[in-house]
């Protein structure tokens, strides 16, 4: 991850250090305070070859962040363990003892004068962090470094716009990301997709952008259209952009290579480049996901931006897309570790495993010996995928010449600089509903402004209220989309109704007349780092009655 190099001492610190050598701990205090931020000399430090463990006291309970998890808004330090580790957990389950898509181990902690602090420890390794009501939080980490950032603020806004200059600015995104999305998994033909866009033309609900799924892929292989169900598709497609409209598709980062010899270039292409992630014998790994068989892209390779660039290209040149959405990229896999297994190695079986769900580092993903040009999957699986949206939003921006977007399920600490985030597959229901809100925040603290949520749930059917009241409440989501599940009943609005209708039509005008407003936010974060959305204690940091409030957001 790209940080700024420091080449001179700040002139007048906010800030004094101090350590101890026996035993080994330091300290961060708030000069104009007496604030003690941080103070590692109370827990211990212990560094081995795959464990390393720090704890430290913190100044106050109001701690934030820490992702990515289903929670709310502020932490329970009520002795609860947080893996990060990224990883497709079916369902995205609620609670902080799951460990999902995106990691990033960053903290903002409101001291209790109202000055914040925030704290990244840099470091991609599988990882869990308890939080102890001292207050206190332990790290521990099964390897790297303990590269840690410090920042001072002293407001909440100011604490975001430190740590986005680290990590990178939010990528600024394109005028018509910011319309009204529809989408669903399960429209199954091309004809189904125009009857959506027709129904909400007929409606006079406003849409900017239509999305596909992989159910218009031919045989769900990347790179391609169902020729007999999406038959017309790059016609549809010049048709939206005739109307002033958007299109987006999906794209995978498993490629199969089980078709016929010569007949998929994706996969010859990539053997040719020798671009695909490794086993520990140096041939290409071999998981499983929609297709098949699949192997991976490095795309920390040299030679992967160009890869992925000539795939996305010549799929442009046969439907021109606008942007994508990168499903499946923590890395998923269907099968634990590849086909074959994996090796008896303590790198999948390290002396000390994080709390995380499955169980095993390589767990729905593929093996931890897996090799890719930079190091071991043990190191780089949770950058996977940061680097494919890196990759994409170069290639895209390439090969059509503007701003673009990509929407990646998989993010870690940086993401934003180069694409954005929707929060995974979420449920019908209501307890969902409300935790969008804290995961938007959350996200927005993490430099993804662009983000949003399956509106009306993924999972499951939503009713007409339900949906109603989440549109209404989802045309003020930065990302505003409607997306759910090929098992579960089509709920773009007309189909659920003249409330769902009628709802839909008010709030998303409203919005579509606060569009200008949005875009400023948008150049705002991108221009100094600053949030989009964001939590009322922004605002007002000493006024404690809102530092629990994740209900409301401005």
């Amino acid at each position: 991850i790209p940080t700024p190099v420091v080449t001179a001492k700040a002139s007048f610190p906010s800030y004094k250090t101090a350590y101890t050598e026996y035993p080994f701990g330091f300290s961060i205090t708030r000069i104009d305070s007496g604030t003690v931020l941080f103070n590692s000399s109370v827990g211990g430090f212990i560094f081995e070859d795959q464990f390393i463990q720090l704890s430290s006291l913190l100044p106050s309970l109001n701690l934030y962040g820490l992702g990515e998890h289903v929670s709310p808004l502020k932490l329970d330090f009520n002795w609860k363990t947080l893996p990060l580790f990224a990883r497709d957990d079916y369902g995205a389950p609620q609670g902080l003892q799951h460990n999902l898509y995106g990691v990033h181990p960053f903290y903002l902690n409101v001291e209790e004068d109202g000055c914040a602090n925030g704290v990244l420890l840099l470091n991609s390794n599988a990882m869990e962090i308890v939080l102890q009501p001292t207050p206190a939080i332990t790290y521990r980490t099964l390897g790297g470094i303990l590269d840690f950032y410090f920042f001072m603020g002293p407001s909440p806004d100011e604490v975001i716009q430190q740590y986005t200059e680290v990590i990178g600015r939010p990528h600024m995104p394109p005028y018509w990301a910011l319309g009204f999305h529809l989408s669903r998994y399960g429209y199954n033909s091309l004809n189904a997709t125009a009857s959506a866009v027709q129904r909400m033309r007929e409606a006079g609900i406003p849409q900017d952008v239509q999305w596909n799924d992989i159910d218009a892929m031919d045989n769900l292989l990347d790179f391609t259209y169902d020729p007999k169900r999406f038959g017309g598709l790059p016609q549809f497609v010049d048709e939206l952009h005739s109307n002033g409209m958007r299109y987006l598709l999906i794209q995978d980062p498993g490629i199969s290579n089980s078709q016929p010899a010569g007949s998929y270039p994706p996969y010859y292409d990539g053997i040719e480049m020798d671009v695909f992630v490794k086993n520990a014998s140096g041939l290409p790994l071999v998981g499983k996901v929609w297709p098949g068989t699949t192997v991976f892209p490095d795309f920390f390779h040299p030679s992967a931006e160009d890869y992925w660039e000539k795939q996305l290209r010549t799929f442009h040149n046969k439907v021109a897309f606008d942007g994508l959405l990168m499903d499946m990229n923590e890395v998923d896999n269907f099968v634990n570790g590849s086909v074959d297994g994996c090796p008896n190695s303590t790198l999948e079986y390290p002396p000390y495993t994080p709390h995380i769900d499955g169980g095993y580092l390589f767990s729905r993903t593929i093996c931890m010996t897996g090799k890719t040009y930079l190091s071991t999957q043990y190191n780089m699986h949770s950058l996977y995928g940061y680097s494919e949206t890196k990759a994409t939003m170069r290639a895209l921006e390439i090969i059509r010449g503007r701003r673009s977007i990509t929407l990646s399920r998989s993010t870690f600490s940086g993401s934003g600089a180069h694409g954005c985030h929707w929060l995974g597959d979420n449920h019908s229901d209501w307890p969902d509903m409300y935790l969008s809100i804290p995961g938007i925040l959350t996200m927005n603290m993490f430099g993804i402004p662009l983000v949003g949520v399956d509106i009306c749930g993924f999972h499951g059917n939503a009713t007409p209220e339900l949906c109603a009241r989440w549109t209404e409440l989802g045309a003020f989501y930065p990302l505003s989309f409607n997306h759910n599940m090929m098992s579960s009943k089509a709920q773009d609005p007309p189909s659920l109704g003249p409330m769902v209708v009628n709802a839909s039509r008010s709030a998303l005008l409203t919005r579509y007349s606060l569009l200008p407003t949005l875009y400023t936010l948008f150049h705002q974060a991108h221009a100094n780092g600053t949030t989009v959305a964001r939590p009322l204690f922004f605002e007002f940091p000493r006024d404690k009655n809102t530092l629990n409030i994740d209900r409301q957001f401005l």
